[in-house]
C-alpha cells in the first residue's frame, strides 16, 4: 500500500530554521516526482518545490527562493523540505505528495495522486 508521512513541524521564531521529511512506502521513490504544498487558513494549496524522478527541482514560489531546499535520499525513501530563515508568511501545513502518472514535476495538486497527512508549520516570536 503506498503511503507517504510527514513529519518535522512545528513552532519556530522568525528567522529560524525546519527540517521537514517525508518518508515514502509501498513504492520505488526515486521513479515517481516529489512535491512539497503548503497550505495557509483561508488561502488555497500552492506548490513550493518539486523534485522530478530524474532529481530536477522546480521551484515554484518565489517567496521561498533561496531560503527553501529539497532534497531526497534514495535507501532512505526519504525526501526533505529544508526551509532556513523562516518568516511569519511561511506559517501553514506543509504536506508532500507524489506524481504517480508521470515523470516531471507539475506546480498543480490534482496532478499528484498520494498526499502526506501533513505537518504544521508555525512561524511566531
Amino acid at each position: 500500500q503506498l503511503r507517504l508521512v510527514d513529519s518535522g513541524g512545528g513552532l519556530v521564531q522568525p528567522g529560524g530554521s525546519l527540517r521537514l521529511s517525508c518518508t515514502a512506502s509501498g513504492f520505488t521513490f526515486d521513479r515517481y516526482p516529489i512535491g512539497w504544498f503548503r497550505q495557509a487558513p483561508g488561502k488555497e494549496r500552492e506548490a513550493v518545490l518539486c523534485i522530478s524522478s530524474a532529481g530536477r527541482i522546480t521551484n515554484y514560489a518565489d517567496s521561498v527562493k533561496d531560503r527553501f531546499t529539497i532534497s531526497r535520499d534514495i535507501p532512505k525513501n526519504a525526501t526533505y523540505l529544508q526551509m532556513n530563515s523562516l518568516k511569519p508568511e511561511d506559517t501553514a501545513v506543509y504536506y508532500c505528495a507524489v506524481v504517480r502518472r508521470s515523470l516531471d514535476c507539475s506546480a498543480y495538486a490534482h496532478d499528484y495522486d498520494y498526499w502526506g497527512q501533513g505537518t504544521q508549520v508555525i512561524v511566531s516570536s
